[in-house]
């Protein structure tokens, strides 16, 4: 598949059919994550990918209690004066909701880790903000999201398991206190269809050299 439409068509899956996901294209998908950029070429990531079926129930679990918790703070689609955007807003809780409450029937589950260790050096004049850890870990996320798109694989970038860390770390004996979660990635066969996304256009959110300087026709 050619790489920008690949790109471009990378959509949040949420609904998945029960078809298997083989070994080989988990480990594909992986390769790509791999390849990611990471700030000094760290590489702080680790994945913890979860295929039996009692482990994807228990990390499954306290998906959906993650997932209540979050959701009785979204507000309500009548927040939405616009009806489109309230149409929107609806149809993606909607699908979130169905992914907490069937994330455990989905074949493999993708944990990225990253390291709770110091990131911010110093120096005479003071600690440097070079930018946070994550910031090298997304990046293979999205490799491998987009690898897996290319393989006719659904994906999902998630991080409202970050609400239940401890308790997921535990179940699945990652090393006490030593491991964040950045991201959970569901993999499997997309019950739906791949797509452009609706987005903003690229040319609203864009300046050229200073602020509020729009490209020329």
């Amino acid at each position: 598949m050619d790489a920008i439409e690949a790109i471009l068509t990378t959509r949040a899956i949420r609904r998945y059919t029960d078809e298997p996901v083989s070994d080989d294209d988990v480990r594909t998908c992986l390769r790509a994550a791999q390849q990611a950029p990471s700030g000094g070429n760290v590489q702080p990531w680790q994945y913890l990918v979860v295929t039996e079926a009692a482990a994807r129930a228990e990390v499954a679990r306290w998906y959906r209690s993650a997932f209540d918790r979050y959701e009785r703070s979204l507000p309500d689609a009548s927040a939405f004066t616009d009806p489109e955007q309230a149409a929107s807003w609806q149809r993606t809780r909607d699908a979130s909701r169905h992914l907490a409450d069937h994330l455990g029937d989905v074949p493999v589950i993708v944990l990225f880790l990253q390291p709770r260790i110091p990131w911010e050096p110093a120096d005479d004049e003071g600690p440097m903000d070079i930018g946070r850890l994550d910031a090298s870990v997304y990046p293979a996320v999205q490799n491998f999201c987009v690898a897996a798109r290319a393989l006719g694989l659904g994906t999902a970038l998630t991080t409202v398991i970050r609400i239940h860390t401890a308790e997921v770390l535990d179940a699945l004996g990652v090393p006490d206190g030593r491991f964040e979660i950045a991201a959970l990635v569901p993999l499997g066969h997309p019950a739906g269809r791949f797509g452009v996304a609706p987005r903003r256009p690229a040319e609203s959110v864009t300046h050229w050299n200073q602020w509020g300087a729009k490209m020329r026709p």
